[in-house]
């Protein structure tokens, strides 16, 4: 069921204006962010989660991209916004593990297939 809400809400964010995407707020020296580099980041883009929402770093410089629409500031490293069309569906604030990642960016994917038309 979960791979098919996937496909889902993938086939709708190909066919909507901007772009669905995971965008991760970092910080140079941030030892969690290095940390998701070593668990996550190789294999991310391979996986079902990567190819609906690819990877885009950004620094968190206190100031967000223009183009996402942020439901509260960023204020930790790392902090994963899942973004579909510049709006915020969710976030993941900080990196404990691969397990606790996955379950939780599961659960902002769920969601997204949720509230797409």
């Amino acid at each position: 069921m979960r791979r098919l809400l996937l496909s889902i809400a993938f086939i709708a964010g190909t066919a909507g204006a901007q772009a669905t995407e995971l965008v991760m707020f970092e910080r140079a020296g941030c030892v969690y962010c290095a940390k998701f580099d070593r668990d996550i980041a190789p294999i991310y883009e391979k996986t079902d989660e990567g190819r609906l929402a690819p990877l885009r770093r950004v620094p968190l410089s206190g100031e967000a991209s223009g183009d996402i629409h942020l439901a509260a500031p960023v204020r930790f490293t790392p902090t994963f916004v899942l973004v579909d069309r510049g709006r915020e569906i969710g976030r993941i604030t900080g990196y404990a593990s691969d397990e606790a990642f996955w379950g939780l960016l599961g659960a902002l994917t769920d969601k997204l297939a949720r509230e797409r038309p």
